[in-house]
């Protein structure tokens, strides 16, 4: 049976404390503070699944590049240089990213499946679109594709 990534995070926790990885170890702590508070909602607790997992990577990798922007505005170099540390250790996670390629080609599938016609319809594509490519691809780029496709239409 394969390891579940949160296993599996846990367990990189556990060994860059073992090789006294201080960024590592505070950038695995961060992650999975934040696993644990999406779990929480306010009537219950549910537990994330590895695709859900991802959505949390993937929004600290996003929280990173923000940040990474507004350090380099601010001249702070230490600091930009901590959030690529982090972003780094956290990217190790993602599977690989699918390209424009994959997307538009994906897009056009759920287009055709869902009967869209143009601009209007583009609220019955993205669900599924973002659902299906959760954690392997941007949703800004996700974006531009199905509106590149429906303009087109």
């Amino acid at each position: 049976m394969e390891e579940s990534l949160r296993q599996k995070l846990n367990d990189d926790l556990r060994q860059s404390m073992r090789d006294r990885d201080e960024v590592r170890t505070s950038t695995l702590r961060m992650l999975l503070s934040a696993v644990k508070y999406a779990e929480f909602k306010p009537d219950k607790h549910i537990t994330l699944n590895d695709a859900d997992i991802l959505g949390v990577i993937a929004k600290e990798i996003k929280q990173r590049e923000d940040s990474i922007e507004a350090y380099k505005a601010g001249g702070r170099q230490d600091l930009v240089d901590r959030e690529t540390a982090e972003k780094t250790i956290l990217e190790q996670y993602m599977p690989p990213q699918m390209s424009r390629e994959d997307i538009a080609a994906e897009a056009k599938k759920v287009i055709e499946e869902k009967g869209a016609s143009g601009m209007s319809d583009k609220g019955k594509v993205m669900p599924a679109l973002i659902a299906k490519f959760k954690g392997k691809a941007d949703g800004k780029m996700i974006n531009e594709v199905v509106t590149e496709l429906l303009s087109s239409m």
